[in-house]
């Protein structure tokens, strides 16, 4: 090769680099104008917040179911049935002037459950409880009319003669009763609050008092705050005890 020759081969080469390099800022350009019409970058925002697994529910409470069983007295009648601490204070009243079918009739026994709680929907706690009531015949309930007031001997309770309940070894001869009243009337109730007979359908009343008749009769004088209204009891003495001893509740 002539000198000529490795001359125009060198040029040939070292134009060849100038036009790569031209191509190379061309390019490099192009990049640097297109990055700086770009919006500025916007500053990243926070993480989501990551979304709350909601907690469960706290699961109901386990329920106490308390079964009972009692042999029905051997006598027509409504029944009440009561709960009592260990105390002997009446928690909870389970049934009111209750009717046979409303119990479950087992072979030998009715039979009801109670639920632990008393009478405002409450919980009670574990511990001994008793259940005890009455089955009260049907009452004649007479209405004697408006009166000027009570006698001085009418009072707040009385006493009432229980028939024997021969089918268990209850010792109860006698119950002291009183007159209880709320916004749908008045009824005979045991004095430590267990109602056992609907009286009268009367409102308003403010003050109710009893007096005996003899050993099967007894008077109730209701007040409503206008008026006096006197009611006669029969058939007051036919009322027999039952008990359905102790528990555990857990």
């Amino acid at each position: 090769m002539t000198v000529a020759e490795i001359g125009r081969r060198s040029q040939s080469v070292a134009t060849m680099r100038k036009k790569i390099n031209l191509a190379i800022l061309t390019s490099l350009a192009a990049i640097c104008f297109a990055a700086g019409q770009e919006s500025p970058s916007s500053t990243p925002a926070g993480s989501p917040t990551p979304e709350q697994t909601p907690l469960p529910s706290p699961s109901a409470s386990a329920v106490r179911t308390v079964q009972l069983r009692f042999v029905p007295p051997p006598m027509e009648g409504t029944i009440s049935l009561g709960i009592f601490d260990s105390n002997d204070k009446l928690v909870r009243v389970l049934h009111r002037e209750a009717k046979i079918d409303n119990f479950t009739i087992d072979e030998n026994a009715l039979r009801t459950t109670w639920d632990g709680k008393n009478d405002a929907g409450e919980d009670l706690p574990p511990g001994k409880y008793r259940a005890r009531g009455y089955l009260v015949a049907h009452l004649k309930v007479d209405d004697a009319g408006k009166v000027d007031s009570p006698p001085s001997s009418a009072s707040d309770h009385t006493s009432v003669k229980l028939v024997p309940n021969p089918l268990v070894s209850d010792t109860r001869s006698v119950v002291d009763v009183s007159i209880g009243f709320d916004s749908k009337g008045s009824f005979l109730e045991t004095m430590d609050g267990l109602p056992l007979a609907t009286i009268s359908g009367g409102t308003n009343l403010v003050r109710v008092v009893i007096g005996k008749d003899g050993e099967k009769a007894a008077d109730v004088w209701q007040d409503n705050g206008s008026s006096i209204e006197q009611f006669r009891v029969s058939n007051i003495d036919k009322m027999m005890a039952f008990d359905c001893g102790f528990f555990e509740l857990k």
